[in-house]
């Protein structure tokens, strides 16, 4: 459509696979979801815009949307004679490449090759006729899974288990790649498709896939949204994931035709065979791989291998440096306590961000967090159930202070009080579940010290101990009362089987019920 107008990130991904992975527009339109006159036109206005795709990262939604959409219309420009050029191809050794320079030999500010190409092929259909569809090297990966599935033997039960068998062929050369996976899930889909780049040792312009829940999240005709972790496989190895369209097996006849030999030259062969583990069956399917890639073509009298050597192999985009690391993608919220949950292990975040959902994208190793898109942290991952994983700078300011405090830390800080201060940190650390349950009694026996003094903080707590009391409440009254000032009575040792002493400031005792020694109103308790 002529006047259809593009969201700015639309605009920049069909920039970048114009400019940057040189697709074509055609293959653009289809992989973006727009019309192939949207394609034309945002290009045609890029380029009389004089951008360049390092202007086009650079620039803000609203300067791109500027330096676009101010630009003049494109002029009317002079249509082929589509009848003529329909007789000129079916000459012998005439192209539409060579028809195309022709075009442009006469109307220099013709249609692109996309477009002529694009226009013919309307012209075509009206007529009932049909381009003859030509795989260019290099261009296209097709994936596809066997309907008809090998299988394999449990060892301990004898149980027979079928499996899946995954295709891969190349669009030029037709040259084959299969193997056996236990599912068509995610993990072992995109492992499927990682080992198969590595066999072909280099990567397509475009991978052609089926509509599977594997890959394909939200299945449509014209629109497909692909899975968010095979999309990152996609970016990892700079190629465009394009889902064939339901139903329509024209779009990948390569594969499909590579899914038909497999099962005669592979699966047929070991139809009499047992095998125990999956990794027996992959090692005899790449054994009979060899000899189905080298088998001479009757149609070209060259094997698979030959054309692949000939025909992809030169022009596959190089392998990136590092192998894909499969990932998976979870939405979680923070939890009041600022951690997030991952199969029962708990990960810090910001505690501003309590409350907020976050995405979590998680491998083998490592868990990373996102916020609106944007990575807040990264964790190596823990399998430890009920555990946590807790980042310092992730917590408030007065937790921070708590987390730099442990047992011997507190003790050793007591210690340097009095054995009394030191006994009596060490027995409300030990009278607690958890030693951090009393981090906060013995921080507050801590500061108490600042008001009080040593000195009295160490006899104060003298009478703790005696009295065992283990709280920060009950130091804090002695002190408050001035009883640490009081004059002390060691206690006598008991003998054994006498029953404990109940000394104690606030206890009275039976003698302070005698009359003369009740207070009088005018003598204070």
């Amino acid at each position: 459509m002529a006047g259809e107008r593009l969201s700015v990130r639309n605009v920049r991904e069909l920039l970048r696979q114009k400019w940057v992975l040189g697709r074509g527009h055609r293959d653009v339109a289809r992989a973006i979801g727009v019309s192939l006159g949207a394609v034309s036109q945002t290009v045609g206005r890029a380029l009389r815009a004089g951008l360049t795709w390092a202007e086009v990262e650079g620039l803000t939604e609203p300067e791109l949307v500027t330096r676009l959409y101010a630009a003049p219309p494109a002029r009317p420009r002079q249509l082929p004679d589509f009848a003529a050029l329909h007789a000129e191809r079916q000459r012998t050794g005439v192209t539409l490449e060579l028809l195309h320079h022709e075009y442009l030999a006469q109307h220099p500010d013709g249609y692109r090759y996309t477009q002529f190409c694009e226009y013919y092929r309307r012209w075509c259909k009206k007529r009932r006729l049909s381009m003859r569809q030509l795989h260019r090297a290099g261009e296209k990966l097709f994936i596809d899974y066997s309907g008809k599935r090998p299988s394999i033997v449990t060892p301990a039960t004898g149980e027979i288990v079928e499996v899946e068998l995954f295709v891969a062929a190349l669009g030029a050369s037709s040259y084959t790649y299969a193997e056996a996976t236990y599912t068509q899930r995610s993990a072992d889909f995109i492992a499927s498709h990682t080992r198969a780049v590595e066999f072909f040792d280099g990567v397509t312009d475009l991978v052609i896939c089926d509509q599977l829940r594997s890959g394909v999240t939200v299945p449509c005709r014209y629109e497909p949204t692909l899975q968010r972790t095979y999309q990152e496989w996609a970016e990892h190895y700079n190629t465009t994931v394009l889902p064939a369209r339901p139903k329509s097996p024209r779009d990948k006849p390569v594969v499909e035709v590579a899914v038909q030999v497999v099962q005669r030259w592979i699966l047929a062969r070991i139809r009499n065979r047992k095998f125990f583990s999956l990794v027996g069956l992959n090692a005899c399917i790449a054994e009979l791989l060899i000899d189905l890639n080298n088998r001479p073509m009757r149609a070209y009298g060259k094997s698979r291998r030959e054309r692949f050597l000939e025909l992809d192999h030169p022009v596959l985009r190089p392998l990136p440096p590092s192998r894909f690391e499969y990932a998976e993608w979870k939405l979680v919220r923070v939890n009041i306590d600022y951690h997030v949950e991952l199969d029962k292990h708990y990960y810090s975040v910001p505690y501003q961000l309590v409350g907020e959902q976050l995405e979590l994208r998680y491998t083998a190793a490592t868990v990373e967090s996102f916020f609106h898109g944007n990575r807040v942290h990264s964790y190596r991952r823990s399998y430890v159930r009920g555990g946590y994983t807790t980042v310092a700078e992730h917590m408030p300011k007065a937790h921070r202070e708590h987390l730099q405090w442990s047992p011997s830390r507190l003790i050793g800080w007591a210690e340097s009080v009095g054995t009394n201060t030191k006994e009596l940190v060490a027995a409300i650390l030990a009278d607690r579940p958890h030693p951090e349950q009393g981090y906060r009694s013995c921080l507050g026996i801590m500061r108490l010290s600042h008001s009080y003094g040593a000195v009295r903080l160490e006899a104060a707590c003298r009478r703790a101990v005696v009295v065992r009391a283990r709280s920060y409440r009950h130091v804090e009254s002695i002190l408050k009362n001035g009883l640490d000032r009081q004059p002390w009575a060691e206690p006598a040792p008991r003998a054994t089987g006498d029953k404990p002493s109940q000394q104690h400031e606030n206890l009275r005792g039976a003698d302070y019920y005698r009359h003369d020694n009740r207070p009088t109103e005018q003598e204070p308790e």
